[in-house]
């Protein structure tokens, strides 16, 4: 199953593609630069910061590569080298920005991380920061035949809908879906409380349902416990509440996932099986809310350290800049819904 990639045109994301080292097994670009969010004008779409990832196979290569194409995109970082900036760029959610940079008249902001990295964001969800981003509508730019990647995009997808199962009632409507689904990286996230528009969530999702369809319809075709009328745009589910149904779900859950709630719900000192503990957890009423719980732990710690590493990557005065940026978005959504 391929991960469908979005129709409209691409071309002048391409054009921004090609200032680059063009070694990459995935390239995407993604956020309200891409696609339009509720209560912004078209005209404020073009003047947001364009957001790029690039996934790479070999960091210390393209990292070398990209010093001599473009230097100037880097922090005081670039007196290091690429192998320190590669170092760098493990920690936290693995992925090193260069934030806003001038390419053809738009301001980009890029994030590099290695495959390897990634495919294990994807299929475990060890930090959930570029697995949640591909778990809303994305441009897919570039991608090679990596099969390992290609079935690490789909079992991310997967994942969130098993996810958002969970933590949704036993009915519920199609957008009630993509809601909890877009909210999923942002569950604990720091920046939700100060920096982000609180409405963002719900900004992405209403503009963007047929996009959200097209990147999940053929999973939810394919799940028994939905009766998804695709010709109608229309999603009836009947989510199967009960313990045995709940464990079902929770062993499909990502491994960083079910760590997480283990260590939630197994008192301390306590070896006890995972399985084990998923069963009481599927018996327990508030089920929901320890999958939110989990996620919530995932998303803070990396969330956390990602910001912090920021200071380094993009520098001070870049760090401000962006950092009051996403003030002021957060003080506009703040005072549309007051």
């Amino acid at each position: 199953m391929a991960l469908p990639a979005l129709s409209s045109s691409a071309v002048n994301f391409r054009r921004v593609l090609a200032h680059f080292p063009q070694d990459l097994s995935l390239a995407f670009a993604y956020g309200s630069g891409v696609f339009r969010q509720a209560g912004a004008s078209a005209e404020h779409g073009e003047n947001n910061v364009l957001d790029f990832v690039f996934a790479v196979d070999d960091p210390v290569n393209w990292h070398t590569t990209n010093l001599l194409k473009n230097r100037s995109h880097y922090s005081f970082l670039k007196y290091f080298g690429p192998k320190k900036i590669t170092t760098i760029q493990k920690y936290g959610a693995g992925i090193y920005y260069n934030t806003l940079v001038p390419c053809n008249g738009r301001t980009i902001k890029y994030g590099v991380i290695s495959t390897d990295a990634l495919i294990e964001d994807l299929f475990h969800w060890k930090t959930l920061y570029v697995a949640g981003r591909l778990q809303k509508p994305v441009k897919i730019l570039a991608q090679n035949e990596n099969s390992k990647l290609q079935a690490a995009l789909v079992s991310n997808l997967k994942s969130a809908v098993t996810a958002a199962f969970l933590m949704l009632p036993e009915s519920f409507s199609e957008e009630d879906l993509y809601m909890q689904i877009a909210g999923l990286s942002y569950t604990g996230d720091f920046r939700m409380i100060i920096g982000e528009d609180k409405s963002k969530v719900q900004n992405i999702v209403k503009p963007n349902v047929a996009h959200f369809q097209k990147l999940y319809s053929n999973i939810l075709l394919d799940c028994p416990q939905v009766v998804y009328k695709h010709h109608l745009g229309r999603l009836e589910a009947s989510i199967d509440k009960s313990p045995e149904g709940q464990f079902t779900q929770l062993m499909t859950l990502p491994k960083t996932l079910q760590q997480k709630i283990t260590a939630l719900v197994s008192p301390p000192g306590k070896n006890r099986d995972v399985e084990e503990i998923l069963l009481q957890v599927a018996h327990d009423p508030d089920c929901g809310f320890v999958v939110q719980q989990g996620i919530s732990g995932i998303v803070r710690s990396s969330s956390i350290v990602q910001s912090a590493k920021t200071i380094l990557t993009a520098g001070a005065k870049k760090s401000v800049t962006y950092s009051l940026k996403k003030l002021y978005k957060m003080t506009k959504g703040g005072l549309k819904t007051s």
